[in-house]
């Protein structure tokens, strides 16, 4: 099923290292290192599951929870030493609309085309719903609302909000690991249905996936601004947009693939999860690394990104809380993500 990894992971990250060398275009190396990052978030992702599969599924559990928006993570702190703050937060914002929106509709949309009607555990629905509230809809909104009153203390909300979400985030682990396991407990089950690579070839491909996704990304930044002067996109537009799809294009897959085969649940899992830990783990960490670079970058966001985030949320947990699904509630979630996306288009500067 993943076999097309390799030989593109190999095309792509040979051409951008061609066009590296020979000093093409930055518009080239640009969209090659955008190419290449996607297959190697792909074989990052399935070296993860194959760890993550040998050591037990709370050990495992806590290794994908941390690995598993390695690539935002990578790509946003090569932005912060550019000095692209801006990006960065764009990257988050586009990271969570797409995988509520895009990737959760798509996988309604797929499976129910198929299937008339998928059913999920309503009680990890409920749970998630919660989840989402607080890690998008009250720990980014409230600040905002608050840091126009005290402009002066954006960064001491940024930085109570990033600890409030480790804390919670990490509340949220304990729960699905330990003390509430068995409400998760098909997640392990299906997963384990899947064949994985052995413990060291999978640790080896780990390495130097992330060691050569640390180079594209480099790569990758360093041609933002020949995109925007060539291409009119606002920096804004290359966060929510590119950055974020290329980051999370092969977990995509895998979730719309889940609920072609009438896995919903996991399908669920990985959408919705992968936005939890973007907003409640990936986007705290850049926050402080920010402050260590010399250049910190609040946890604020425009106001665009406010209202787009916040109307993702309300209608990610309507169309979830009944634990059923179709494809008519699929093709809305899809379509206000591409009023978004055109609206994030019109954006400029």
């Amino acid at each position: 099923m993943n076999r097309w990894l390799w030989p593109l992971t190999g095309v792509f990250v040979l051409a951008s290292a061609y066009a590296k060398w020979q000093h093409l275009p930055e518009l080239v190396l640009f969209l090659l290192s955008c190419a290449a990052i996607i297959p190697l978030a792909g074989l990052m992702g399935r070296s993860t599951e194959s760890i993550a599969a040998r050591v037990g599924p709370r050990i495992g559990g806590l290794l994908s929870a941390t690995f598993g928006n390695a690539v935002e993570l990578i790509i946003g702190i090569f932005a912060l030493k550019s000095g692209y703050i801006t990006l960065v937060k764009a990257s988050i914002t586009g990271s969570i609309l797409g995988n509520l929106l895009f990737v959760l509709g798509l996988s309604f949309f797929v499976g129910g085309i198929r299937h008339p009607v998928q059913r999920f555990n309503t009680s990890a629905a409920r749970s998630n719903a919660g989840m989402l509230l607080l890690g998008v809809g009250v720990a980014y909104i409230v600040p905002a609302i608050f840091a126009g009153s005290a402009p002066g203390q954006s960064l001491a909300l940024s930085g109570t909000t990033a600890v409030i979400l480790f804390l919670v985030y990490g509340a949220g682990l304990f729960f699905s690991l330990f003390t509430h396991a068995d409400l998760f407990q098909y997640i392990t089950t299906e997963e384990a249905k899947e064949g994985h690579w052995r413990f060291r070839s999978a640790v080896i491909v780990l390495c130097v996936a992330t060691v050569l996704v640390g180079v594209e990304s480099d790569w990758l930044v360093d041609g933002v601004r020949a995109v925007g002067q060539n291409l009119g996109w606002s920096e804004m537009f290359i966060g929510v947009i590119v950055v974020a799809v290329i980051g999370n294009a092969a977990e995509h897959a895998s979730a719309v693939w889940m609920a072609w085969k009438d896995r919903m649940d996991l399908s669920l899992e990985i959408a919705v999860g992968s936005s939890l830990q973007v907003a409640m783990f990936v986007a705290p960490v850049l926050f402080f690394a920010s402050c260590l670079m010399g250049h910190a970058m609040p946890l604020l966001f425009s106001w665009p990104e406010l209202a787009s985030m916040g109307a993702a949320v309300l209608l990610v947990i309507i169309l979830m809380i009944d634990g059923e699904s179709n494809w008519l509630e699929g093709a809305m979630a899809v379509g206000a993500y591409i009023v978004m996306a055109v609206g994030f288009y019109t954006l400029r500067g």
